[in-house]
């Protein structure tokens, strides 16, 4: 039996995918082949032996240690796409909260005292103290345009909006899904006459404090910035000093902080992007298809610490290699094949662009016996060896 533990609450869907006759499932399994998590930080867990893969059942993997886990051989996985329908539909009511104060207008009717005016003569008067901009024809920059960016994109398009979307890893498969209306920068400084911002990237050493005192100085006087990306892509200070002159109009994040509680024209939502019965559905079952078919394939698809690296399913067997991604690796590895007497008829090499780490999995004619991995192991720069049995 493969061993799956769950941290966080993953959706049952999961268990839709993974056959209970090959796969058991829980909270407290020990030594686990497979590890399922949402949101909690992984950088000081103490990983077993066993483990085989992280699925991370959605985007953001900056609580993974992926470097640690590259060298161990262990592949981690996120799911792209899983949750972007319902981060897009939750843009809608940040768009709308950086605009008027909807926050503010729900509290003033829920403090209001009914035992001696009525309500419906009062909010006529106070009104217009929640007033606030419309969207249309107003220009709006979007920072990232992979599966939620895009898709916000387009639907700023059709609310009147002018799009101008910044992404300088835009794939072509990304570009096609992505209104032709929509006008493309080069630069992030492209975006500084902008009335609204929103930010739909991963957090990395590119990313973080993206968003700037300095940045924040170029901007237009009384933009509105919705951050449904990660908390520290924009600078925790920066946006409460420009709050408070007034460069700042409103700041709407998904990432509450004890510091942003409180501070004026801020509306804070608990991580609540990807928090619908479809999104968790969706994420879980990403993450268990990206699973069972590494485990029982050898396949490397969705991975965010190494390169794809798929093969069609066959009956063959196959020989699953982790590497240092150094010069005649590759040729060692397959000398020890032939040295066995083995014929290999497929082969698919992979890693990413600068790692220090590669995956090579090769598809034999005849099942390897234990001498062929003893022999693979011994190799100088191997880290792991893992045999897929003939089906």
């Amino acid at each position: 039996m493969i061993k799956v533990k769950t941290i966080n609450n993953i959706s049952p869907a999961c268990k839709s995918i993974l056959d209970s006759k090959k796969y058991e499932i829980g909270e407290d399994l020990v030594d686990p082949e497979v590890i399922f998590v949402r949101a909690s930080s992984l950088l000081d867990y103490n990983f077993g032996d066993s483990l085989l893969c992280v699925a991370r059942a959605g985007i953001g993997v900056n609580t993974i240690p992926l470097e640690k886990l590259a060298d161990r051989g262990v592949v981690v996985f996120n799911t792209p796409g899983g949750n972007a329908n319902g981060v897009k539909e939750l843009f809608l009511m940040a768009l709308g909260m950086s605009c008027r104060d909807i926050l503010g207008s729900i509290q003033w009717v829920l403090d209001f005292d009914t035992s001696e005016r009525d309500v419906s003569v009062v909010m006529e008067k106070v009104k217009k103290n929640f007033a606030g901009p419309e969207y249309m024809g107003k220009k709006i920059g979007v920072i990232g345009m992979g599966n939620v960016g895009r898709r916000v994109s387009n639907i700023c398009q059709h609310l009147g909006m002018d799009v101008y979307g910044y992404d300088p890893y835009l794939s072509v498969d990304a570009a096609w899904a992505i209104s032709n209306k929509v006008v493309r920068v080069d630069r992030l400084e492209d975006l500084c006459d902008c009335d609204f911002l929103t930010l739909h990237v991963p957090l990395n050493d590119e990313t973080r404090d993206m968003i700037d005192a300095d940045f924040i100085a170029k901007m237009k006087d009384g933009v509105r910035i919705i951050n449904y990306a990660r908390q520290q892509v924009v600078n925790e200070e920066a946006i409460r000093a420009a709050l408070n002159t007034g460069k700042v109009a409103r700041f709407v994040t998904d990432f509450p902080t004890n510091t942003l509680i409180g501070t004026k024209n801020v509306v804070m939502t608990p991580h609540l992007g990807g928090t619908t019965w479809e999104s968790e559905e969706n994420c879980a079952v990403m993450a268990a298809q990206e699973a069972k078919d590494y485990i029982e394939n050898g396949n490397i698809n969705n991975s965010v610490n190494f390169g794809k690296a798929v093969m069609s399913p066959s009956r063959l067997a196959r020989l699953c290699v982790f590497h240092r991604n150094i010069p005649s690796m590759i040729a060692k590895i397959t000398a020890a094949v032939s040295g066995a007497g083995l014929n290999i008829e497929n082969m698919v090499n992979s890693s990413f662009k600068g790692s220090k780490i590669s995956y090579t999995m090769l598809e034999l004619g005849e099942q390897p016996g234990p001498e062929l991995t003893d022999a693979v192991k011994s190799i100088s720069g191997v880290i792991r060896v893992r045999v897929i049995d003939a089906k």
